[in-house]
């Protein structure tokens, strides 16, 4: 498995991951505005030149996604559903962990994955909250 930064020439293979594993395991706690709000944020060009995207890649093909912003604030964070629990994800943020210098992750965890954000060591600043459709927790993780 490779783990690298996605290229432009990626960049659509990359977000057409991130929608359908947003589809079938994000979307079903969200309103049809929350999906909609999703949507058109993955589409929007600004938004994703603003962000540093990461891939997992296996024989070549991608199969998973991060994106950071400033290397501190994970944006986004999904895997194939078909591939959950083989070590990917723990392999991507692993990768952005050594970017980050100033030892310190913010993320507005979905509802789905705040486990998986709790298993690595990120807690809760507060409540659950929903912005434009978008449920979400705030956490924090600081690491050595």
């Amino acid at each position: 498995m490779e783990i690298r930064s996605i290229k432009d020439t990626e960049m659509k293979e990359a977000l057409d991951l991130v929608w359908r594993v947003f589809l079938e395991f994000e979307a079903p706690d969200y309103t049809e505005e929350g999906v909609k709000e999703f949507k058109k944020t993955i589409d929007d060009i600004n938004w994703i030149n603003e962000r540093e995207f990461y891939g997992a890649f296996e024989n070549g093909k991608i199969c998973g996604v991060i994106a950071t912003k400033d290397n501190t604030h994970i944006a986004l964070f999904f895997v194939d559903g078909k591939l959950h629990g083989q070590g990917i994800g723990r392999k991507l943020y692993n990768y952005v962990e050594k970017l980050n210098a100033s030892k310190h992750f913010i993320v507005n965890s979905s509802p789905y994955a705040k486990e998986i954000y709790h298993h690595i060591g990120f807690k809760d600043l507060s409540k659950e909250q929903c912005i434009n459709g978008l449920r979400f927790i705030p956490m924090e993780y600081y690491f050595n």
